[in-house]
């Protein structure tokens, strides 16, 4: 039996006018949101991933799938929330979370704080627990274009 297990998470949402901007649970002041079944948390959807990979659980998908209208609009920190319950449960603990957002705009820098303390609490850690990232796409591809964000994230779990 291993001590140690990573998990890798991806998410992308398409730019949606009229929505609001949520990452990692924070409101980020915007002209656009992101298009999804729930609050479209693309930050919170890849950190939730890479846990569940950790954890060889599947996917969000399969936990809580868009298709069923209790996730409709809903929170996504309480998929983080579920998830990280199920990594104690599992007998694990989280060890840190390294994320990464993708996004031509707004600039984010000034949200790295309130983002990494909106995780470190909902996922009980320490804020030296969790990195967040910012880049741009270079005007490459779609979030590039403008049409959609990205966020990508790695947690390593401990016994």
């Amino acid at each position: 039996m291993t001590d140690f297990r990573t998990g890798l998470g991806w998410d992308s949402h398409r730019i949606a006018p009229g929505r609001p901007l949520i990452l990692g649970g924070v409101s980020i002041r915007s002209e656009f949101g992101l298009e999804g079944h729930s609050d479209a948390d693309v930050l919170s959807h890849a950190i939730t991933d890479a846990l569940l990979g950790a954890l060889a659980l599947g996917d969000i998908g399969m936990h809580f799938p868009d298709t069923d209208p209790e996730w409709k609009g809903a929170d996504s920190l309480r998929f983080l929330e579920h998830v990280c319950g199920l990594v104690r449960e599992a007998g694990w603990r989280i060890v840190n979370v390294d994320s990464t957002v993708i996004l031509e705009k707004p600039k984010l820098k000034d949200y790295r704080l309130p983002l990494r303390e909106k995780l470190a609490s909902v996922m009980e850690l320490s804020i030296d627990q969790i990195s967040v990232k910012f880049k741009t796409a270079e005007k490459v591809g779609p979030v590039g274009e403008g049409r959609s964000a990205e966020a990508q994230a790695i947690a390593l779990l401990a016994r």
